[in-house]
């Protein structure tokens, strides 16, 4: 999985991860876990993120499906 989280931070405003980690209840280092991809939040983190930025989920954060997984 991919997010968009970094370029959405500073197309709104530069947000900085602190504030962003206080606007979602976590820390600053789970959102740069989360950034770097090492962390995946849980589903209401994840739309919590994307009411912050005012987008769809699916504009934060993006599943790339496996080669050859035609699942």
């Amino acid at each position: 999985m991919t997010n968009s989280i970094r370029t959405l931070r500073f197309t709104h405003g530069e947000m900085t991860q602190a504030e962003l980690a206080r606007r979602i209840g976590v820390t600053r280092q789970t959102v740069i876990a989360i950034e770097q991809g090492r962390y995946s939040p849980s589903l209401e983190k994840a739309f919590e993120i994307a009411r912050v930025f005012s987008v769809p989920l699916d504009s934060v954060f993006q599943y790339n499906v496996p080669e050859g997984d035609d699942a």
